[in-house]
């Protein structure tokens, strides 16, 4: 391309900052000319973007592990794109990327911020779009390092007992399927019949515990009557703190999200059971995924074995238009996604 002339980017701006749960008038549409990045930059096409439970507490002002969204600006978020120009030579046209995209069409990187953004060259041959954004992206990363540095399964003490909450969410699939494939036992706990019928009988986990129709203190006397070993921890509030009461010594508890207190209006819901930590001499600790950066390559090389071996799966829950982020991001709130939540932008 050699012009950007004929070019308008659509973009979704935080407007203010939300209380609870994001309304409409928390964000703003807005258009504008794709600008030139100017000498070794490159402008990027968004095909798809990645929608996290992250990103609520982005926007919330107040220090973080990342700073927050500025008020104007456009909403964070990482994609998947393909580069319509470019004046570097690391890059060339049609080179796919995955990075900080933003929600918007097109991405502007001027040469110093191609990195700073983690734009990376990625092979459609390893993975899909959406793979990219699922396994082979962040929420993929989160699972490994999350379960093999912080939970530290023991691989040389076959059934080690792994619970998961989330566990038909983008991070809690690929848990539960790494475990199994390093010979844990893996529970689940997820929300409806559908998606816990889909964790034991799709993707291989020993059960799975439905939080909205039964107790999750009954299922995880049935289901883990040996104990927890290794807690994954995508929802914290009330089910953080009933597995805390199953915990066996030396349990390890991974703190990746709490997605069940992002939209609190009150004070966050804390776990009021943490002393079983000191009685079973258990280690909670949390994690962010961007701390393992320098690792990434090699946890995507051992997962993209696993995709091409079929002894993982990766499930998408594609939404279409960048009109429907708003409420694509509430889909996560509202347990109505299935699976890991993108939102595709554009076709190729």
């Amino acid at each position: 391309m050699s012009s950007l002339a004929s070019l308008k980017n659509h973009q979704v701006r935080l407007a203010k900052r939300p209380v609870g749960l994001p309304t409409s008038d928390v964000w703003q549409f807005t258009e504008e000319a794709v600008a030139d990045p100017g000498p070794g930059g490159i402008v990027v096409k968004t095909l798809a973007l990645s929608i996290d439970p992250a990103m609520r507490g982005w926007m919330n002002e107040g220090k973080s592990y990342i700073p927050p969204v500025e008020l104007g600006a456009v909403m964070r978020a990482g994609g998947i794109g393909r580069i319509v120009l470019s004046h570097n030579e690391n890059y060339k046209e049609g080179d796919i990327v995955i990075g900080g995209l933003d929600v918007q069409e097109y991405s502007s990187f001027p040469e110093k911020s191609i990195k700073r953004s983690g734009v990376t060259k990625v092979d459609l041959r390893v993975g899909s779009e959406t793979q990219w954004l699922n396994v082979l992206g962040m929420p993929g990363m989160t699972a490994y390092f999350g379960l093999m540095d912080i939970g530290q399964p023991n691989l040389t003490k076959a059934g080690e007992t792994v619970v998961v909450s989330g566990a038909a969410g983008a991070v809690g699939q690929t848990v539960g399927q790494l475990a199994k494939i390093k010979g844990c036992r893996v529970v689940g706990i997820a929300g409806g019949p559908e998606k816990c019928n889909w964790v034991v009988n799709e993707l291989g986990f020993d059960a799975c515990i439905d939080y909205k129709t039964g107790s999750v203190k009954d299922g995880l006397k049935q289901h883990c009557p040996e104990g927890v070993d290794v807690y994954f921890d995508n929802v914290g509030g009330e089910i953080l703190d009933t597995v805390l009461t199953r915990i066996n010594k030396k349990a390890r508890i991974i703190i990746c999200g709490a997605i069940s207190q992002y939209n609190n209006t009150t004070a966050v819901n804390g776990p009021k059971n943490y002393l079983s930590l000191l009685v079973n001499r258990a280690r909670m600790e949390g994690m962010v995924v961007f701390d393992y950066a320098d690792r990434y390559h090699l946890a995507v090389a051992e997962m993209a074995g696993y995709l091409k071996q079929g002894k993982m799966k990766s499930k998408e829950d594609v939404v279409s238009g960048i009109q429907k982020f708003p409420e694509a991001l509430n889909m996560l709130f509202e347990g109505k996604n299935f699976g890991k939540l993108v939102l595709r932008v554009a076709s190729e």
